[in-house]
Protein backbone atom coordinates (compact mmCIF):
# COMPACT_ATOMS: atom_id res chain seq x y z
CA UNK A 1 0.00 0.00 0.00
CA UNK A 2 1.12 3.72 -1.24
CA UNK A 3 2.36 5.54 2.48
CA UNK A 4 0.85 8.72 2.96
CA UNK A 5 4.58 10.31 3.16
CA UNK A 6 5.34 8.65 -0.16
CA UNK A 7 6.15 11.60 -1.86
CA UNK A 8 5.71 10.86 -5.59
CA UNK A 9 2.06 11.62 -6.98
CA UNK A 10 1.70 9.29 -9.87
CA UNK A 11 -0.44 9.91 -13.18
CA UNK A 12 -3.77 8.06 -13.67
CA UNK A 13 -3.44 6.67 -10.09
CA UNK A 14 -5.80 7.27 -6.97
CA UNK A 15 -3.74 8.55 -4.31
CA UNK A 16 -4.74 6.03 -1.41
CA UNK A 17 -4.27 2.66 -3.38
CA UNK A 18 -3.87 -0.58 -2.30
CA UNK A 19 -1.29 -1.19 -4.63
CA UNK A 20 2.30 0.02 -3.76
CA UNK A 21 3.88 1.25 -7.38
CA UNK A 22 6.33 -1.20 -8.76
CA UNK A 23 10.20 -0.16 -8.77
CA UNK A 24 12.02 -0.82 -11.88
CA UNK A 25 15.86 -0.76 -11.17
CA UNK A 26 16.51 -1.46 -14.97
CA UNK A 27 15.09 -2.49 -18.92
CA UNK A 28 15.95 -4.12 -21.68
CA UNK A 29 14.48 -4.07 -24.69
CA UNK A 30 11.28 -5.61 -24.13
CA UNK A 31 11.57 -6.58 -20.18
CA UNK A 32 11.80 -4.46 -17.15
CA UNK A 33 13.54 -5.50 -14.59
CA UNK A 34 11.92 -5.18 -11.09
CA UNK A 35 13.73 -4.55 -7.55
CA UNK A 36 12.76 -7.46 -5.74
CA UNK A 37 13.97 -10.15 -9.75
CA UNK A 38 10.60 -10.04 -11.25
CA UNK A 39 10.55 -9.62 -14.61
CA UNK A 40 8.08 -7.90 -17.33
CA UNK A 41 7.49 -8.24 -20.86
CA UNK A 42 6.36 -4.94 -21.72
CA UNK A 43 3.55 -5.47 -23.97
CA UNK A 44 2.49 -2.04 -24.10
CA UNK A 45 5.83 0.13 -24.93
CA UNK A 46 5.26 1.51 -21.78
CA UNK A 47 2.62 4.36 -22.55
CA UNK A 48 3.46 3.36 -26.35
CA UNK A 49 6.70 5.05 -26.69
CA UNK A 50 9.32 2.98 -26.45
CA UNK A 51 8.68 1.54 -29.92
CA UNK A 52 12.53 0.23 -30.26
CA UNK A 53 12.65 -1.00 -26.97
CA UNK A 54 14.76 -0.36 -23.43
CA UNK A 55 17.88 0.77 -23.33
CA UNK A 56 18.00 0.74 -27.06
CA UNK A 57 21.97 1.20 -27.19
CA UNK A 58 22.50 3.56 -30.47
CA UNK A 59 19.53 6.09 -29.16
CA UNK A 60 21.76 5.95 -26.07
CA UNK A 61 25.10 6.83 -27.33
CA UNK A 62 23.67 9.71 -30.14
CA UNK A 63 22.20 10.97 -26.67
CA UNK A 64 25.60 10.83 -24.61
CA UNK A 65 27.79 11.97 -27.26
CA UNK A 66 25.11 15.50 -27.79
CA UNK A 67 25.24 15.86 -23.96
CA UNK A 68 28.84 16.21 -23.98
CA UNK A 69 28.67 19.34 -27.00
CA UNK A 70 24.89 20.99 -26.13
CA UNK A 71 22.27 20.11 -23.88
CA UNK A 72 20.45 22.83 -24.36
CA UNK A 73 20.27 26.13 -25.76
CA UNK A 74 17.13 28.76 -26.01
CA UNK A 75 15.75 28.52 -29.62
CA UNK A 76 14.29 31.65 -29.68
CA UNK A 77 17.19 33.43 -32.38
CA UNK A 78 18.98 30.82 -31.51
CA UNK A 79 19.66 27.23 -33.87
CA UNK A 80 21.09 23.64 -33.60
CA UNK A 81 22.36 20.83 -36.26
CA UNK A 82 19.91 18.03 -34.14
CA UNK A 83 16.91 20.12 -34.59
CA UNK A 84 17.16 21.15 -37.98
CA UNK A 85 18.44 17.41 -39.32
CA UNK A 86 14.96 15.98 -36.97
CA UNK A 87 13.02 18.99 -39.24
CA UNK A 88 14.53 17.59 -42.21
CA UNK A 89 14.34 14.35 -41.56
CA UNK A 90 10.49 14.22 -40.55
CA UNK A 91 9.92 16.26 -43.27
CA UNK A 92 11.46 13.61 -45.94
CA UNK A 93 9.55 10.62 -44.38
CA UNK A 94 6.81 12.17 -44.83
CA UNK A 95 7.27 12.97 -48.22
CA UNK A 96 7.61 16.64 -47.96
CA UNK A 97 3.42 16.93 -47.29
CA UNK A 98 4.41 19.25 -45.26
CA UNK A 99 6.66 22.43 -45.01
CA UNK A 100 7.51 23.42 -41.63
CA UNK A 101 7.96 21.43 -37.85
CA UNK A 102 7.02 23.60 -34.74
CA UNK A 103 9.01 21.69 -31.92
CA UNK A 104 7.16 21.53 -28.41
CA UNK A 105 7.31 19.00 -24.95
CA UNK A 106 5.11 15.76 -25.50
CA UNK A 107 1.93 15.19 -27.16
CA UNK A 108 -0.57 17.33 -25.64
CA UNK A 109 1.40 20.27 -26.19
CA UNK A 110 2.08 19.69 -29.74
CA UNK A 111 -1.75 19.19 -30.21
CA UNK A 112 -2.19 22.80 -28.30
CA UNK A 113 0.06 24.21 -30.68
CA UNK A 114 -2.02 22.72 -33.89
CA UNK A 115 -5.34 24.52 -31.98
CA UNK A 116 -3.48 27.45 -31.85
CA UNK A 117 -2.04 27.60 -35.28
CA UNK A 118 -5.27 26.84 -37.24
CA UNK A 119 -7.03 29.44 -35.17
CA UNK A 120 -4.50 31.91 -35.68
CA UNK A 121 -4.60 31.12 -39.25
CA UNK A 122 -7.99 32.88 -39.53
CA UNK A 123 -7.34 35.64 -37.44
CA UNK A 124 -4.22 36.43 -38.94
CA UNK A 125 -6.33 36.85 -42.45
CA UNK A 126 -9.23 39.12 -40.59
CA UNK A 127 -11.60 36.83 -40.56
CA UNK A 128 -12.82 36.36 -36.52
CA UNK A 129 -15.79 34.33 -36.68
CA UNK A 130 -14.24 30.96 -37.67
CA UNK A 131 -13.68 29.60 -33.87
CA UNK A 132 -15.37 26.27 -33.84
CA UNK A 133 -13.50 23.21 -33.79
CA UNK A 134 -14.61 19.70 -34.91
CA UNK A 135 -13.95 16.48 -33.41
CA UNK A 136 -14.52 12.90 -32.83
CA UNK A 137 -16.94 11.31 -29.90
CA UNK A 138 -14.92 9.16 -27.48
CA UNK A 139 -11.60 11.72 -28.86
CA UNK A 140 -8.45 11.79 -26.36
CA UNK A 141 -5.84 14.70 -27.47
CA UNK A 142 -4.13 15.12 -23.91
CA UNK A 143 -4.63 16.81 -20.79
CA UNK A 144 -4.11 20.32 -21.31
CA UNK A 145 -7.34 22.63 -21.48
CA UNK A 146 -7.32 22.85 -25.14
CA UNK A 147 -6.47 19.27 -25.65
CA UNK A 148 -9.73 18.56 -23.05
CA UNK A 149 -11.55 20.90 -24.76
CA UNK A 150 -11.61 18.51 -28.34
CA UNK A 151 -11.59 15.46 -26.12
CA UNK A 152 -14.30 13.64 -24.96
CA UNK A 153 -16.23 15.35 -21.67
CA UNK A 154 -16.05 12.41 -18.81
CA UNK A 155 -14.56 11.34 -15.83
CA UNK A 156 -11.15 12.64 -16.57
CA UNK A 157 -12.49 16.30 -17.34
CA UNK A 158 -15.39 16.64 -14.93
CA UNK A 159 -13.62 19.05 -12.98
CA UNK A 160 -13.16 21.67 -15.61
CA UNK A 161 -16.09 21.17 -17.44
CA UNK A 162 -17.40 24.69 -16.98
CA UNK A 163 -14.05 26.38 -18.52
CA UNK A 164 -13.61 24.36 -21.25
CA UNK A 165 -14.46 25.63 -24.66
CA UNK A 166 -17.31 24.54 -27.06
CA UNK A 167 -16.87 21.83 -29.65
CA UNK A 168 -18.54 20.07 -31.98
CA UNK A 169 -18.67 16.38 -31.58
CA UNK A 170 -19.58 13.97 -34.32
CA UNK A 171 -19.37 9.96 -34.41
CA UNK A 172 -15.84 8.41 -35.35
CA UNK A 173 -17.03 7.03 -39.54
CA UNK A 174 -17.58 3.14 -40.56
CA UNK A 175 -19.61 1.91 -42.91
CA UNK A 176 -23.01 1.64 -40.51
CA UNK A 177 -23.43 4.97 -40.13
CA UNK A 178 -21.54 7.16 -42.54
CA UNK A 179 -23.68 8.76 -44.57
CA UNK A 180 -25.06 9.75 -40.92
CA UNK A 181 -21.95 11.03 -39.77
CA UNK A 182 -21.29 13.36 -43.26
CA UNK A 183 -24.77 14.56 -43.01
CA UNK A 184 -23.67 15.82 -39.41
CA UNK A 185 -20.74 16.89 -40.60
CA UNK A 186 -22.24 19.04 -43.71
CA UNK A 187 -24.63 20.60 -40.96
CA UNK A 188 -21.95 21.82 -38.82
CA UNK A 189 -19.76 23.34 -41.98
CA UNK A 190 -22.80 24.96 -43.37
CA UNK A 191 -22.59 27.29 -40.33
CA UNK A 192 -19.85 28.72 -41.45
CA UNK A 193 -17.49 29.38 -37.95
CA UNK A 194 -15.84 26.28 -38.21
CA UNK A 195 -12.07 26.56 -38.09
CA UNK A 196 -10.59 23.03 -38.12
CA UNK A 197 -11.14 19.37 -38.14
CA UNK A 198 -9.01 17.77 -35.90
CA UNK A 199 -9.08 13.58 -35.64
CA UNK A 200 -6.93 10.38 -34.89
CA UNK A 201 -6.66 8.70 -37.78
CA UNK A 202 -7.45 4.81 -37.92
CA UNK A 203 -7.45 4.14 -34.27
CA UNK A 204 -8.46 6.47 -31.22
CA UNK A 205 -6.41 4.90 -28.59
CA UNK A 206 -6.88 6.11 -25.08
CA UNK A 207 -11.35 5.60 -25.96
CA UNK A 208 -10.56 1.99 -26.37
CA UNK A 209 -8.69 1.43 -29.22
CA UNK A 210 -11.64 2.21 -31.37
CA UNK A 211 -10.71 1.73 -34.92
CA UNK A 212 -12.06 3.22 -38.73
CA UNK A 213 -11.26 2.69 -42.01
CA UNK A 214 -9.07 5.44 -44.11
CA UNK A 215 -11.64 5.81 -47.17
CA UNK A 216 -14.04 6.73 -44.34
CA UNK A 217 -11.94 9.23 -43.05
CA UNK A 218 -10.78 10.34 -46.06
CA UNK A 219 -14.24 11.24 -46.95
CA UNK A 220 -14.96 13.32 -44.17
CA UNK A 221 -11.45 15.04 -45.28
CA UNK A 222 -12.23 15.88 -48.45
CA UNK A 223 -15.73 17.42 -47.28
CA UNK A 224 -14.00 19.71 -45.14
CA UNK A 225 -11.31 20.63 -47.59
CA UNK A 226 -14.15 21.58 -49.95
CA UNK A 227 -14.55 23.89 -47.30
CA UNK A 228 -11.04 25.53 -46.77
CA UNK A 229 -11.52 24.68 -43.19
CA UNK A 230 -7.94 23.03 -41.31
CA UNK A 231 -7.78 19.77 -41.10
CA UNK A 232 -5.45 18.20 -38.04
CA UNK A 233 -3.94 14.97 -37.86
CA UNK A 234 -2.97 14.02 -34.10
CA UNK A 235 -0.46 11.11 -34.73
CA UNK A 236 0.63 11.32 -31.04
CA UNK A 237 -0.46 7.52 -30.82
CA UNK A 238 -0.13 6.24 -34.41
CA UNK A 239 2.64 7.81 -35.49
CA UNK A 240 6.40 5.89 -36.53
CA UNK A 241 4.97 2.66 -37.40
CA UNK A 242 1.96 1.76 -35.02
CA UNK A 243 -0.46 1.42 -38.05
CA UNK A 244 2.02 -0.94 -39.96
CA UNK A 245 3.21 1.79 -42.23
CA UNK A 246 5.53 4.91 -40.95
CA UNK A 247 2.42 6.79 -40.40
CA UNK A 248 -1.70 6.78 -40.58
CA UNK A 249 -1.82 9.30 -43.21
CA UNK A 250 -0.63 7.15 -45.65
CA UNK A 251 -3.35 5.15 -45.77
CA UNK A 252 -5.31 8.51 -46.65
CA UNK A 253 -5.44 9.38 -50.22
CA UNK A 254 -5.98 13.52 -48.85
CA UNK A 255 -2.90 14.86 -46.57
CA UNK A 256 -3.83 16.84 -43.41
CA UNK A 257 -2.94 20.47 -43.17
CA UNK A 258 -1.66 20.07 -39.61
CA UNK A 259 -0.02 16.76 -38.27
CA UNK A 260 0.65 16.31 -34.52
CA UNK A 261 3.47 13.41 -33.69
CA UNK A 262 5.33 12.84 -30.48
CA UNK A 263 5.13 9.77 -28.18
CA UNK A 264 7.66 7.44 -30.51
CA UNK A 265 9.82 10.23 -31.62
CA UNK A 266 12.10 9.81 -29.68
CA UNK A 267 12.56 5.91 -29.30
CA UNK A 268 11.34 6.28 -25.68
CA UNK A 269 13.91 8.43 -24.43
CA UNK A 270 13.55 12.00 -23.99
CA UNK A 271 10.03 13.86 -23.85
CA UNK A 272 9.31 15.80 -27.15
CA UNK A 273 6.58 16.74 -29.56
CA UNK A 274 6.36 17.97 -33.12
CA UNK A 275 3.76 20.02 -35.11
CA UNK A 276 3.97 19.78 -38.49
CA UNK A 277 2.14 22.36 -41.43
CA UNK A 278 1.81 22.74 -45.12
CA UNK A 279 2.50 25.69 -47.00
CA UNK A 280 -0.95 26.91 -46.95
CA UNK A 281 -0.30 27.61 -43.40
CA UNK A 282 2.40 29.15 -43.50
CA UNK A 283 1.88 31.82 -45.82
CA UNK A 284 -0.84 33.11 -43.94
CA UNK A 285 2.17 33.73 -40.66
CA UNK A 286 4.70 34.22 -43.31
CA UNK A 287 4.97 38.42 -42.40
CA UNK A 288 7.36 40.92 -40.65
CA UNK A 289 3.94 41.94 -38.66
CA UNK A 290 4.70 41.08 -35.01
CA UNK A 291 0.69 40.88 -35.01
CA UNK A 292 1.01 37.66 -36.87
CA UNK A 293 3.91 36.33 -35.03
CA UNK A 294 2.66 32.65 -33.48
CA UNK A 295 3.63 33.47 -30.07
CA UNK A 296 3.78 29.70 -28.38
CA UNK A 297 6.92 28.74 -26.96
CA UNK A 298 8.31 26.21 -24.18
CA UNK A 299 11.62 26.19 -22.55
CA UNK A 300 13.15 23.31 -23.93
CA UNK A 301 11.93 24.10 -27.18
CA UNK A 302 13.86 21.79 -29.65
CA UNK A 303 15.52 19.97 -26.88
CA UNK A 304 19.43 19.15 -28.25
CA UNK A 305 19.10 15.84 -26.64
CA UNK A 306 15.67 15.26 -27.25
CA UNK A 307 16.46 15.86 -30.94
CA UNK A 308 19.67 14.09 -31.00
CA UNK A 309 17.54 10.72 -30.00
CA UNK A 310 14.98 11.38 -31.95
CA UNK A 311 16.71 11.34 -35.32
CA UNK A 312 18.81 7.99 -33.98
CA UNK A 313 15.00 6.56 -33.67
CA UNK A 314 14.45 7.88 -37.22
CA UNK A 315 17.08 6.44 -38.47
CA UNK A 316 16.01 2.46 -36.63
CA UNK A 317 12.98 3.19 -37.76
CA UNK A 318 14.03 3.68 -41.25
CA UNK A 319 16.29 0.39 -41.24
CA UNK A 320 14.99 -2.96 -42.88
CA UNK A 321 15.08 -5.00 -39.91
CA UNK A 322 12.58 -2.26 -38.01
CA UNK A 323 10.24 -2.45 -40.85
CA UNK A 324 10.55 -6.06 -41.39
CA UNK A 325 9.38 -6.03 -37.43
CA UNK A 326 6.47 -3.98 -37.99
CA UNK A 327 5.31 -6.48 -40.48
CA UNK A 328 5.98 -9.17 -38.48
CA UNK A 329 3.85 -8.28 -35.32
CA UNK A 330 0.99 -7.22 -37.75
CA UNK A 331 1.13 -10.96 -38.86
CA UNK A 332 1.37 -12.16 -35.84
CA UNK A 333 -1.31 -10.40 -34.50
CA UNK A 334 -3.61 -10.95 -37.79
CA UNK A 335 -3.01 -14.59 -36.79
CA UNK A 336 -4.25 -14.05 -32.63
CA UNK A 337 -6.94 -12.05 -33.93
CA UNK A 338 -8.52 -15.13 -35.74
CA UNK A 339 -7.53 -17.58 -33.27
CA UNK A 340 -9.65 -15.47 -30.24
CA UNK A 341 -12.20 -13.76 -32.97
CA UNK A 342 -15.00 -16.61 -31.85
CA UNK A 343 -14.42 -16.98 -28.57
CA UNK A 344 -17.69 -16.22 -26.46
CA UNK A 345 -15.52 -14.41 -24.03
CA UNK A 346 -14.26 -11.54 -26.47
CA UNK A 347 -16.13 -9.18 -28.64
CA UNK A 348 -15.54 -6.38 -31.60
CA UNK A 349 -11.54 -7.53 -31.95
CA UNK A 350 -9.43 -5.74 -34.14
CA UNK A 351 -6.67 -4.99 -35.06
CA UNK A 352 -4.28 -2.22 -37.02
CA UNK A 353 -0.89 -2.83 -37.48
CA UNK A 354 1.10 -3.52 -34.23
CA UNK A 355 -2.32 -2.82 -32.23
CA UNK A 356 -3.98 -5.41 -31.39
CA UNK A 357 -7.64 -5.27 -29.07
CA UNK A 358 -10.28 -6.60 -28.24
CA UNK A 359 -13.33 -5.84 -25.26
CA UNK A 360 -13.97 -8.81 -22.78
CA UNK A 361 -17.54 -9.77 -23.21
CA UNK A 362 -19.18 -9.53 -19.84
CA UNK A 363 -22.58 -8.57 -18.57
CA UNK A 364 -21.56 -5.24 -17.59
CA UNK A 365 -21.23 -2.33 -20.39
CA UNK A 366 -17.62 -1.90 -21.75
CA UNK A 367 -16.16 0.97 -19.77
CA UNK A 368 -13.00 2.41 -18.76
CA UNK A 369 -13.89 2.21 -14.94
CA UNK A 370 -15.68 -1.56 -15.82
CA UNK A 371 -14.54 -3.63 -12.86
CA UNK A 372 -12.58 -6.41 -14.84
CA UNK A 373 -10.02 -3.97 -15.56
CA UNK A 374 -8.01 -4.55 -11.96
CA UNK A 375 -8.24 -7.87 -12.08
CA UNK A 376 -7.22 -8.18 -15.39
CA UNK A 377 -3.98 -6.15 -15.45
CA UNK A 378 -2.83 -7.90 -11.82
CA UNK A 379 -3.59 -11.34 -13.48
CA UNK A 380 -1.22 -10.19 -16.21
CA UNK A 381 1.65 -8.77 -14.13
CA UNK A 382 1.52 -11.98 -12.07
CA UNK A 383 2.62 -13.96 -15.05
CA UNK A 384 5.03 -11.26 -15.91
CA UNK A 385 3.50 -9.23 -18.50
CA UNK A 386 2.57 -5.96 -18.27
CA UNK A 387 -0.81 -5.18 -20.10
CA UNK A 388 -2.80 -1.68 -19.15
CA UNK A 389 -6.18 -2.52 -20.23
CA UNK A 390 -8.52 0.41 -20.98
CA UNK A 391 -11.79 -0.57 -18.67
CA UNK A 392 -12.37 -4.27 -19.86
CA UNK A 393 -10.44 -3.67 -23.46
CA UNK A 394 -7.16 -5.26 -23.58
CA UNK A 395 -4.56 -4.44 -26.54
CA UNK A 396 -1.37 -5.08 -27.40
CA UNK A 397 1.39 -2.39 -28.41
CA UNK A 398 4.61 -3.97 -28.15
CA UNK A 399 8.06 -2.75 -29.38
CA UNK A 400 9.24 -3.50 -32.35
CA UNK A 401 12.15 -5.59 -31.29
CA UNK A 402 9.78 -8.21 -29.24
CA UNK A 403 10.84 -11.46 -30.36
CA UNK A 404 8.46 -14.54 -31.52
CA UNK A 405 8.97 -16.19 -28.58
CA UNK A 406 8.45 -13.06 -26.24
CA UNK A 407 5.16 -12.21 -28.08
CA UNK A 408 4.04 -16.17 -27.81
CA UNK A 409 4.00 -16.08 -24.45
CA UNK A 410 2.35 -12.89 -24.18
CA UNK A 411 -0.38 -14.57 -26.47
CA UNK A 412 -0.52 -17.27 -24.04
CA UNK A 413 -1.13 -15.28 -20.85
CA UNK A 414 -3.95 -13.66 -22.66
CA UNK A 415 -5.32 -17.07 -23.20
CA UNK A 416 -5.06 -17.72 -19.58
CA UNK A 417 -6.63 -15.03 -18.88
CA UNK A 418 -10.17 -15.25 -20.99
CA UNK A 419 -10.21 -19.22 -19.94
CA UNK A 420 -9.92 -17.90 -16.49
CA UNK A 421 -12.01 -14.84 -16.26
CA UNK A 422 -15.00 -16.21 -18.79
CA UNK A 423 -15.68 -18.98 -15.74
CA UNK A 424 -16.03 -16.26 -13.72
CA UNK A 425 -18.31 -13.58 -15.55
Amino acid sequence: MTEPDYPVWHPFTAMKTPDAPIQIERAKDCTLYAAQGKKYIDAISSWWVNIHGHANPIIAQRIAEQANQLEHVIFAGFTHTPAVDLANGLLKILNHRFTKVFFSDDGSTCVEVAIKMALQFWTNQGIHNKIKIIAFENAYHGDTFGAMSIGERNTFTAAFQKLLFDVHFIPAPHADNLEEVKEQLRSLIKKGDVAAFIFEPLVQGASGMRMHQAEHLDELIAMVHQEGIICIADEVMTGFGRTGKNFAIEYLLNTPDILCLSKGITGGFLPLGVTLCSQKIVDVFYSQDKDKTFYHGHSYTANPLACAAANASLQLLAEEKCQQQIQNISASHARFKEKILNNPFVKEVRQTGTIVAFDLHTKENSSYFHSIRDEAYHFCLNQGVLLRPLGNVLYIMPPYCITEEELAYVYGVIDKLIKTFSARY
